[in-house]
């Protein structure tokens, strides 16, 4: 019984145990809602489990998978792309992309497949895609591998080690390939027609180390192919013979030497081979080492009139051991009359004699790009009766250094119309040079100039002076259709004026600020702008033209993404467009127009309510507190000099100096009292008058009447009275009512004198005779108190 039960735990953790393997395999996939899972560099071991029909894309590259199981891409039926190259993949069963009919893209490339099986691809009727490069097995197998891959267009196999035959099925029921790769570095057997059956190639890269059966290859795709590519071989054993070659007449139309070691000997086979058969138009070499002196067989080179009508030569980075003892070539110069475009890159020219500039009578294009040209010695290149009908001239970066110089000796180039002579030094332009008349196109772009003059011919149509130190731009160019200017420190649009044709313009990376419409609408004819990557200050007016316009985005090439902002700080980096500024900033004067009203509006209000809640009199009363805290808070009582100082209406005058000031003064023992006709001082602050008298009065005495509540004085006296008073404490005040009064007559800011009305005695003058002498008697009492 505890055997089984063993049995029974072992087993449940097995299941577990797979269960999380397969768990932490599919975690480790990382798929997009379209299907597109990415499973590189994640070391797997095993293809991962639970695929479904939603992945489209499979890429479990650079990986450890040794196996591919029948059930592991059962799932997949909708898979259009599997990539599983550079994994340790050694077996693959029968039927494991049986559901794979949607499959487009199949690599296996660098595993470690020691047979292929005919299996693995007879359901793949979509596939148009297969890399099988770079496994261990020997040939392509016994039976037809592709024959059912009817819309195979890109197939690469074959290895550089193990790969070391192809046999005439291999390739049986293709018939076109847009690219086939064959890498056949140790190729030791070639049974004659193995590419044949191949109907029509667009393009064979073949990688062989040894050139040995090279010519029957050649043979065999000389009515299929278009374009063909050796790669790696070293050539310094190839002999021609018409003897393998029964066709002249061949499709090939271009033929490229990548890599490839060629000695003398060696390049005058390649150039008889060229020379037996017609119709190739185009010959490359690139990375290529030719060991040799140029010491070509001469005795051969003169019965070849002509290389096949060849009309295009390409060499990049052509490497010469013996550079300084290499001969002249002019053994092969008559090869070349014919040619129309060459191109000789990165391969350390700094001379084409005088003698082969002649030769090259049918020379339309030619290119020295990035090689060691010099003004001393481009005179001799382009001398007198040189490329005649040259029409293309790029020689960027070199060693030019004189723009004059360069400009005078290309003067021979009479149909000269392209002249590219960018990445040279030439820092400096003189203000006139003189220039092809043809000259419609001239690229100065990267060479350190500062300045543009009349140097520039007035009439090109193409002018391109990118990536220099140019502040500013002002040539008249009335032909010009294209201006390149970007990468510069242009400040502003060029005139308009001066570039009245003007289609295409890019003046990007520059440090412009701004443009408007206005400048944009004087180039009439301006189809094209490229303004992008500029400093912008983001105006309301700049945001306003560019988001305002929907037609923008027709002339600005790269509108809106490389049209960000500088200025203001606050909007930095961002998209011009998804610009949006503050309204204080873009309706500044209707802001202020606003606040002006809305302040006289407030000045108003204030006036109004001063008016109605007597604003005017507490500013009064604040100045007159002011004047009083200046002074000690109660005179000493040796400054008092007066008994009583009079506060009245000059209207009621006559009573208060006939009648008053006799019974006062007049009187034994006398009253002395202050009247502001008699005792203010000349001269002097009425206010202060004021203030003064009151403070130097032991009483002071109010006369009121109607005529009192309405002087303006009589107020001022009345207020800082009021304002003792309380400020004081103290009962210095004296009221005579000389006339009854209403009380609403008396203001409401003298809230407590009306309270002091209605809570204290205050004398009224009796129209009666016999009561006067009374009140005379209450008078001098409340003034001694």
């Amino acid at each position: 019984m505890s055997r089984v039960l063993w049995t029974v735990w072992v087993l449940g953790a097995v299941t577990n145990l797979s269960k999380e393997e397969a768990s932490d395999q599919a975690s480790s996939l990382s798929c997009d809602p379209t299907g597109v899972c990415d499973g590189r560099s994640r070391s797997l071991n095993s293809m991962p489990s639970g695929l479904t029909a939603a992945v489209r894309s499979l890429d479990l590259s650079n990986n450890e998978i040794t196996y591919i199981g029948n059930s592991d891409l059962r799932g997949c039926v909708n898979l259009e792309a599997l990539k599983l190259g550079s994994n340790g993949i050694n077996t693959i069963e029968e039927d494991s992309f049986f559901s794979l009919r949607s499959l487009e893209l199949l690599d296996l490339s660098y595993n470690l497949l020691s047979n292929l099986s005919s299996s693995w691809f007879r359901p793949l009727s979509s596939l148009t895609f297969l890399n099988l490069l770079g496994n261990l097995y020997k040939s392509l197998g016994e039976t037809p591998l592709f024959s059912q891959l009817m819309n195979l267009r890109i197939l690469k196999v074959g290895n550089i080690y193990s790969f070391t035959e192809l046999q005439e099925k291999d390739f049986a029921g293709l018939t076109f390939l847009e690219e086939l790769e064959i890498d056949a570095s140790n190729l030791q057997r070639y049974e004659p027609k193995s590419l044949k059956s191949i109907q029509n190639i667009s393009h064979l890269a073949l990688r062989m180390k040894q050139p040995v059966f090279l010519l029957e290859i050649f043979a065999d795709l000389s009515s299929s192919l278009k374009h063909l590519e050796l790669r790696d071989t070293h050539l310094n054993t190839f002999r021609f013979s018409q003897a393998s070659i029964s066709e002249t007449n061949t499709l090939i139309k271009k033929w490229t030497f990548r890599n490839v070691k060629i000695t003398d000997g060696s390049f005058s086979e390649v150039v008889k081979l060229l020379n037996y058969v017609s119709g190739v138009l185009e010959v490359e070499f690139e990375d290529c080492t030719l060991d040799g002196l140029g010491n070509f067989n001469i005795a051969d080179m003169d019965t070849i009139k002509n290389i096949g009508g060849i009309e295009t030569l390409t060499v990049r980075r052509l490497y010469i051991p013996y550079f300084y003892s290499f001969y002249d070539m002019s053994s092969i110069y008559s090869l070349t009359e014919d040619v129309k475009r060459v191109t000789v890159e990165s391969s350390k020219v700094f001379l084409v004699p005088c003698s082969l500039s002649k030769h090259l009578k049918s020379l339309e294009y030619l290119d020295l790009s990035d090689n060691l040209m010099v003004d001393e010695y481009l005179g001799n290149s382009a001398c007198e009766h040189a490329w005649p009908l040259l029409q293309t001239l790029t020689l960027r970066q070199n060693r030019l250094k004189s723009l004059e110089k360069t400009g005078e000796t290309l003067l021979t180039l009479k149909n000269l119309m392209n002249l590219d002579i960018s990445k040279n030094n030439f820092v400096s332009m003189p203000e006139t040079c003189q220039w092809p008349e043809k000259l419609k196109y001239l690229n100065l772009s990267n060479t350190r100039i500062n300045s543009v003059t009349r140097c520039i011919p007035w009439t090109l149509e193409i002018l391109d002076i990118s990536n220099n130190i140019l502040e500013s731009f002002s040539l008249i160019l009335p032909q010009l259709k294209e201006l390149y200017i970007s990468g510069n420190k242009l400040k502003t649009l060029p005139d308009a004026s001066f570039l009245p044709i003007l289609r295409v313009m890019r003046i990007s990376r520059n440090t412009i600020s701004t443009f408007s419409k206005a400048q944009l609408d004087s180039f009439h004819t301006l189809k094209a702008l490229e303004a992008g990557g500029n400093n912008f200050f983001c105006s309301c007016e700049f945001l306003s033209f560019t988001q305002g316009q929907q037609a923008l985005a027709q002339i600005l090439t790269d509108w809106p993404e490389n049209y960000l902002c500088d200025s203001p700080f606050y909007v930095r980096g961002q998209r011009v467009r998804d610009t949006r500024l503050p309204v204080s900033e873009c309706h500044r004067a209707a802001l202020v127009s606003a606040v002006c009203s809305v302040l006289f509006l407030l000045i108003v209000l204030t006036g109004v309510l001063c008016h109605r809640f007597h604003g005017l009199w507490y500013l009064k009363m604040m100045w007159a507190w002011l004047q009083a805290k200046r002074k000690p808070r109660k005179a000493p009582p040796g400054d008092v000099c007066y008994d009583a100082f009079v506060s009245y209406s000059e209207h009621d005058s006559y009573w208060v100096e006939n009648l008053m000031v006799q019974e006062l003064e007049h009187f034994n023992p006398p009253f002395k009292l202050c009247l502001h006709k008699r005792d203010f001082v000349p001269g002097k602050w009425i206010i202060d008058n004021i203030i003064d008298s009151i403070e130097k009065s032991h009483k002071t005495i109010f006369v009121l009447s109607e005529n009192f509540v309405k002087s303006e004085w009589c107020k001022y006296e009345l207020d800082f009275s009021h304002f003792r008073l309380f400020d004081e404490n103290n009962d210095a005040a004296i009221l005579i009512l000389l006339e009854p009064i209403e009380k609403k007559a008396i203001p409401q800011r003298f809230c407590k004198l009306r309270k002091i009305m209605n809570t204290k005695t205050y004398l009224e003058w009796p129209t009666d005779d016999t009561q006067q002498e009374g009140f005379w008697l209450n008078l001098r009492t409340a003034i001694r108190s």
